[in-house]
């Protein structure tokens, strides 16, 4: 068992003059790493943000360097019922992660009031999962899944779930049955459906960027 006071290990990106007073903080998937994610940064192109992408606390066991949130069982199928609760390795990084947001103010100077969590896949779960505990100021959600059924969140945020027609991993039903359970909790969900696979293209990155900054804009920042 990892100890659960260890701090997560992340990358940064972004301004380091004090310019930024937002942060996009990105939960990679299953066997990938931040070093993946952190790659896609410079074609965000938003302004004022710091991107924040942490690893997952495990190593994952078939992918040399890659991390995972926690394991997944030989043969294991999306479309077939599985209790996720019964996993202690999820139960270990959904606190290592939530304690390494809570205090990712410290780090950042920016409040989570001012954070948008986004995971993919594996790390969109997480990112469901761990993000209605906190007073987060939106979610994004790419090829994501519920670990179990939906939380109220702690505070009201809207949420953009984005999901391939074709994705061959996670089935869009799982990413649909999510969106709908956000929104019989009150959540203003964002749903966007594309023709594409298990991937983020580029006319993703553009609707991260257009979420992040309208979000931003919202709030009344210039």
């Amino acid at each position: 068992m990892l100890p659960t006071d260890q701090p997560l290990q992340a990358l940064t990106y972004g301004p380091t003059d004090g310019t930024a007073d937002w942060c996009l903080v990105a939960l990679h998937g299953w066997g990938a790493n931040a070093a993946d994610l952190i790659g896609l940064a410079p074609y965000l192109e938003i302004a004022n943000f710091s991107m924040v992408f942490p690893d997952a606390p495990w190593p994952h066991p078939q992918a040399p360097g890659g991390r995972m949130w926690y394991s997944f069982p030989n043969g294991y199928d999306f479309r077939r019922p599985y209790d996720f609760e019964t996993q202690s390795d999820l139960k270990t990084s959904r606190e290592r992660l939530k304690i390494w947001l809570s205090v990712l103010p410290q780090t950042t100077q920016i409040p989570l009031e001012r954070t948008i969590l986004a995971g993919f896949s594996q790390g969109g779960a997480m990112a469901l999962d761990v993000g209605s505990q906190l007073p987060l100021a939106g979610q994004i959600i790419l090829s994501g899944y519920l670990h179990s059924a939906a939380q109220a969140p702690v505070s009201p945020r809207p949420v953009m779930m984005v999901h391939g027609t074709f994705d061959p991993v996670v089935p869009i039903a799982k990413a649909q049955q999510a969106s709908a359970a956000l929104t019989a909790l009150g959540q203003p969900v964002t749903w966007q459906e594309m023709a594409m696979g298990h991937e983020i293209p580029p006319q993703v990155m553009g609707l991260i960027a257009g979420f992040c900054e309208d979000l931003r804009q919202a709030s009344g920042n210039p």
